[in-house]
């Protein structure tokens, strides 16, 4: 359910200050260049330096903040993504780069499970822009992974070239999006790039005609004017360079999406686009700036494809629950049944989440696995069943 501004918890003095603060500054930038696009506003309202929904120091993963990932959930997540993550390694590098790890819990949990597996990486770097994201995945890693903390590198930038696994849980949908409206208007359609300007100090949408790359991913698309959505145009251009890099070994990206034939549906008008807050959604992303996370769906078609212009295979799509699945998640809920100590309470816990991560009603169908890849032969694990590269 979408609430409106009536039913979100009401922000903190300072948090209104912080969200305020930054409104200054995407103002500042409206009246120097006339306008923003929707994208740009997006990257300033996550990532402007000490201010942005990443870069401000309000919590955001787990129950104290604004929602909840996999890896959060239980350990069992990260327990059977290694298993594929080990399949990737052992036929290439044992490198992993995790790009955008949250809060650490995943790293936490991987390096542990991948040592039990016989394939700890000699290397683990962390793709983190955000550097409060980064104390705090150093806090975490050093309380749950010590042994493993003279492994683990920081990244500012994408090495210029890579061997093994990137993971990637929850990163594409919160790249900078563009907003667009198909028009219908007269004796032309066309499509308008749907953006920000001022209207008495207030941060208002404005509208332009949409122009070079963006034009033409918009006219291509099987889009039926009227209609309203985005198109992310950063997130094709990560996977191409990540694709670009990767020498041997495979991309697996973890995220909620669907193909572009299912995405531009008629019944879609008005985009994905959303906002979470104190896990509630909602649907304003000019609702105190900064203060809430902005995602939309991923196109899962255009990630595939960026893979394969730039020379990668698409090694499998799957649903996440068909995945975790493959890697074994329900043999692992057993063993921790049998393991010594452990109690009614915490063996209901972990049911309770491994049923969200597969559950078709919860994450199981709306997050969805895709591997693209070089140099690797054989069928990946996960994919073994349920792949659905046919419906891309």
């Amino acid at each position: 359910m979408n609430l409106t501004h009536s039913d979100l918890p009401e922000p903190s003095a300072d948090a209104c200050a912080a969200s305020e603060a930054l409104v200054r500054v995407i103002a500042a930038e409206i009246e120097a260049a006339g306008w923003l696009s929707f994208a740009r506003y997006m990257e300033l309202a996550l990532y402007a330096p000490g201010l942005g929904y990443y870069s401000g120091g309000s919590r955001k993963f787990g129950v104290d903040g604004d929602f909840l990932t996999a890896p959060e959930l239980t350990p069992l997540f990260a327990r059977a993504l290694a298993r594929q993550v080990a399949q990737v390694l052992a036929a290439s590098c044992p490198r992993v780069i995790e790009a955008g790890a949250g809060s650490g819990r995943l790293a936490a949990d991987l390096l542990p499970a991948l040592d039990a597996l016989g394939c700890a990486p000699e290397c683990y770097q962390i793709l983190e822009l955000s550097g409060e994201l980064r104390a705090r995945q150093q806090a975490i890693l050093a309380e749950h992974a010590p042994q493993f903390i003279d492994r683990i590198e920081w990244l500012d930038e994408l090495p210029e070239r890579f061997s093994g696994c990137l993971v990637g849980n929850e990163v594409l949908d919160a790249m900078p999006t563009h907003a667009l409206r198909w028009v219908d208007e007269g004796a032309v359609p066309g499509v308008l790039e749907r953006g920000v300007g001022l209207a008495e100090g207030s941060l208002v949408v404005a509208e332009r005609p949409a122009t070079g790359a963006l034009l033409d991913a918009a006219t291509a698309l099987p889009v039926i004017a009227p209609w309203r959505g985005e198109i992310s145009l950063a997130a094709r251009s990560w996977v191409s360079e990540m694709a670009r890099r990767l020498d041997k070994g495979a991309l697996l990206l973890i995220d909620y999406g669907l193909p572009r034939h299912e995405l531009y549906l008629p019944q879609r008008d008005g985009g994905t686009l959303r906002c979470h807050y104190r896990h509630r959604v909602h649907e304003d992303p000019f609702w105190f700036p900064g203060l809430s996370d902005i995602t939309s769906h991923v196109d899962l078609t255009a990630v595939a494809e960026a893979g394969f212009d730039a020379g990668l295979e698409v090694l499998g799509y799957a649903s996440q629950a068909n995945f975790l699945l493959n890697c074994g998640i329900g043999e692992l809920l057993l063993q921790g049944k049998d393991d010594a100590g452990e109690t009614a309470a915490s063996e209901l816990r972990a049911r309770g989440a491994v049923n969200v991560l597969i559950s078709p009603n919860e994450m199981g169908e709306l997050f969805k696995v895709i591997a693209l890849g070089r140099g690797l032969s054989g069928p990946l694990l996960g994919f073994a069943r349920g792949d659905r590269v046919h419906a891309l």
